[in-house]
């Protein structure tokens, strides 16, 4: 399969899965426990259906959205994901660069493999840092404040992982790291050389925000230990208003789910959430941010900016969210599964059809711009 022949979400995760060790392909497709909160994540806009207006107008159609104070060409951001030059040896590189291009916003995650500073010298669009909250609390402050140095302009905590989630797959084939790969894991690997070359010809894989504090080398601390042993399952309320004022700059919290928690976040001053329940990745049975969206825009979607992620795999996906009152919508796997079949050029093909599928669906919806998109084009089925 080449990338030419890649034209939706399955295309590049066939191509990902024909070119990835099997664990490693399980680490990106996987969620927890029986995967019932990952399937509900597309299955959720499966039960909406869009009421389109014709003869509107639509020659030119104006896809750009403003969140958090920034510009984003188009209502899709490349959400911070973990450990991406794994999949590719570019990595991050590669998702900053297209992101970029797109005018879109990136994110860089904690568990990143390049550091946010070489990030942002990549991309000069908007971005975010995202980060968990630890134990040591100088560790968040120092971290707030290398963000702020490489002039990132928001911050994103993420609140729905303070232990991992029971994810099987990785059981299953021991994957972690470091490696610890069962001997069904290390058959995978075997019969995928090609990405053992890629991996071991290019640069050491590391976590430059974390370099201090989590090493790879059979030293201080394993991924699944740094959930269990580093973060800090105490984080309250409190202490997060606390990190919203130090940061003094917009400031966004990742993975709330309910109302209550939504006005929460907007009495503690920050200026965005993103609905998610992680991929469907840490509490199986969880709603689907989705399902969420419009209790909560209506909860507080006139104080803050209401984001969000999971499941998304197509540009009508985006426009039932922003119906319901989104402002911005995040991709996670959608850009991942390009990434690991072929690169920067991949993810660059991946948001340049969701782009096209954005743009189409807006004129076939009647909408010049994504404010005419209301719940007047939505209906949710009984």
């Amino acid at each position: 399969m080449r990338l030419g022949q890649c034209y939706n979400f399955h295309d590049f995760r066939r191509m990902a899965r024909q070119r990835l060790p099997g664990p490693i392909f399980d680490y990106i497709d996987g969620g927890a426990d029986d995967e019932v909160t990952y399937r509900r994540n597309t299955a959720a806009f499966e039960a909406c259906d869009l009421v389109p207006n014709v003869l509107r107008g639509v020659a030119e159609v104006d896809m750009s959205v403003t969140v958090m104070g920034q510009k984003l060409a188009m209502p899709v951001y490349c959400s911070p994901t973990a450990l991406q030059r794994l999949f590719h040896h570019q990595g991050e590189r590669a998702v900053a660069a297209a992101a970029g291009k797109y005018g879109t916003m990136f994110g860089v995650s904690s568990l990143g493999t390049v550091s946010l500073e070489e990030a942002r010298r990549i991309s000069g669009g908007p971005q975010v840092y995202q980060f968990y909250f630890h134990r040591n609390r100088g560790l968040n402050h120092d971290m707030m404040a290398r963000a702020k140095s490489a002039g990132v302009q928001a911050m994103m905590l993420t609140v729905d992982s303070i232990t991992g989630g029971n994810r099987e797959r990785d059981k299953r084939t021991g994957f972690a790291i470091p490696f610890r790969l069962t001997l069904a894991g290390m058959a995978q690997f075997a019969i995928k050389p090609a990405w053992a070359i890629n991996y071991l010809t290019h640069e050491r894989f590391q976590l430059p925000q974390l370099q201090e504090h989590l090493k790879l080398d059979g030293g201080a601390l394993s991924i699944s230990r740094y959930f269990t042993e580093m973060l800090d399952p105490s984080m309250s309320w409190h202490e997060v208003a606390e990190m919203v004022r130090l940061w003094d700059g917009p400031f966004c919290l990742k993975g709330i789910m309910s109302a209550e928690d939504a006005r929460r976040a907007a009495e503690i001053g920050c200026s965005a959430i993103v609905l998610s329940n992680h991929g469907g990745r840490q509490l199986d049975g969880s709603r689907s941010a989705f399902d969420q969206l419009a209790e909560i825009v209506d909860a507080v979607g006139d104080r803050i900016d209401v984001m969000m992620d999971g499941g998304v795999q197509r540009g009508t996906h985006v426009l039932k969210a922003l119906s319901l009152g989104a402002k911005a919508v995040g991709l996670g796997r959608y850009y991942l599964f390009p990434l690991a079949a072929g690169g920067q050029p991949a993810v660059e093909r991946a948001l340049e059809l969701m782009r096209i599928e954005i743009e189409r669906g807006m004129k076939l919806m009647g909408c010049t711009s994504v404010a005419q998109l209301t719940r007047q084009n939505i209906r949710l089925r009984s």
